[in-house]
């Protein structure tokens, strides 16, 4: 790997482990399982398989809010996939996400198990499952789902471009961290925009646009991703951080933040996930 200005492109490029910099052991440009290993199942209808990266915090709100409204049919176990270990490469996790990315759900609430992957995705099949954090009126869905598109779309660029780039590369690069800090403040300077105008993404309804913005967005702009707010001034967002404020308020919010989580406080640590009851009796200051 040459970090040099003089650096020229082979004219067919060839994989070397070099080149991954602190994910080198898990990325590999093919696809498939590299190891044999079934999926654990629990006893409720849904069953998670994730980390709580911003991806995997999604979902884990999602069923959060969906029980806090009182839908008992929305209980869920979530198992911890680490992604550091290349979990995600196991022959059972491969079924369910050919991609071998977190998160990844099947439910089995019906006669037959359905698979669900993407975090988009699954928010999506959980709101029009349940009924909720989805608007049903046609222009106020529209714009629900154009925003939680804009997150799907727009969240690489801060996580595999600026995030890559600013705090995991084996190098600090002016060009990269340069390029995606301009696209990271261009696309805050969005959502405070947005922001500006009302009071969640979609509108009045707190929706899963929010859901999947918050985690990402809501992350940076609360100092929880990269250690970069100070380097992105995101104190001229006050949109976004008033946002990010009310949304981080909610308790099933601080809830799903805790879900798979491996890495802070270990008292906001629960690894797996499994009875509501799992928040007060085991999370890792407690086991």
């Amino acid at each position: 790997m040459s970090d040099s200005d003089d650096y020229v492109p082979p004219r067919v490029w060839t994989w070397s482990q070099e080149s991954g910099g602190r994910f080198a052991s898990i990325n590999r440009p093919i696809a498939g399982p590299t190891h044999d290993k079934s999926l654990p199942v629990g006893e409720h209808p849904f069953q998670l398989y994730s980390l709580a990266t911003p991806n995997g915090q999604k979902v884990t709100i999602m069923f959060e809010e969906l029980l806090e409204l009182g839908h008992e049919d929305a209980e869920y176990d979530a198992w911890l996939i680490d992604i550091s270990k290349g979990d995600q490469f196991g022959s059972g996790f491969v079924e369910i996400n050919p991609n071998s990315k977190i998160p990844a759900l099947m439910d089995r609430s019906g006669p037959e198990p359905i698979r669900v992957f993407e975090s988009g995705a699954i928010l999506t099949y959980l709101a029009e499952k349940f009924g909720a954090f989805l608007p049903t009126e046609p222009a106020k869905r529209a714009e629900c789902l154009s925003w939680l598109f804009w997150q799907m779309g727009s969240g690489p660029y801060l996580g595999g471009g600026f995030g890559h780039f600013y705090a995991y590369a084996p190098t600090k690069m002016e060009y990269p961290i340069n390029r995606f800090a301009m696209e990271v403040k261009r696309q805050l300077d969005v959502l405070d925009r947005r922001l500006a105008e009302t009071p969640y993404l979609a509108g009045d309804e707190y929706t899963i646009a929010d859901i999947a913005v918050f985690p990402w967005y809501g992350g940076l702009v609360k100092g929880w991703l990269y250690d970069a707010a100070e380097f992105l001034s995101v104190h001229e967002y006050k949109n976004v951080l008033r946002w990010a404020d009310t949304i981080f308020e909610r308790p099933a919010v601080k809830r799903g933040r805790m879900v798979n989580r491996t890495n802070g406080d270990p008292a906001e640590q629960l690894h797996e996930r499994h009875s509501a009851r799992d928040f007060e009796t085991k999370t890792q200051d407690k086991v």
